[in-house]
């Protein structure tokens, strides 16, 4: 079901006071949280031109319900640049109504435009939500992820 009221734009500096809610509930999704200097760091790229991360907001009867941050990077497996979708998350008053794979597309439609090769992303496995609505509008890959926290 297409939702033909939401309206995707880039964040601008007027948005903070809206995006910081949804920020702190998608860290709570995740069971963490950050210091409020990198709060503030992050807010601060995601306006900076000079910083290769982006942050793009979904607007219902202009209420924010949805953020997405993405970062372009240089890969060497191609000339060209690729998207990583960082973080995505929808208000939870307003799940089901299609803003999740629409902000997906408002990021497809942004790397296109950046010539960027490809766009990904991760979740955790048990994210079945999340999940369900990726295997519609991506490919999962066999690629496992290693860490080492520094």
């Amino acid at each position: 079901m297409k939702n033909t009221s939401i309206k995707i734009a880039a964040l601008s500096k007027d948005d903070y006071e809206f995006w910081l809610p949804l920020w702190q509930n998608y860290l709570k999704f995740y069971e963490t949280s950050l210091p409020s200097s990198t709060i503030q760091n992050t807010w601060h790229s995601l306006l900076d031109s000079n910083v290769p991360i982006y942050g793009f907001g979904a607007w219902q009867d202009d209420k924010l319900v949805g953020i997405t941050h993405v970062v372009l990077h240089p890969t060497t497996w191609s000339s060209m640049a690729c998207c990583y979708l960082q973080d995505l998350y929808v208000d939870e008053s307003v799940r089901g109504q299609s803003i999740g794979r629409i902000l997906i597309e408002g990021v497809y439609n942004f790397a296109d435009e950046k010539c960027c090769n490809h766009v990904y992303w991760k979740t955790q496995e048990s994210n079945t939500d999340a999940r369900r609505l990726y295997d519609n509008v991506a490919s999962l890959t066999d690629m496992v992820q290693y860490r080492k926290n520094l």
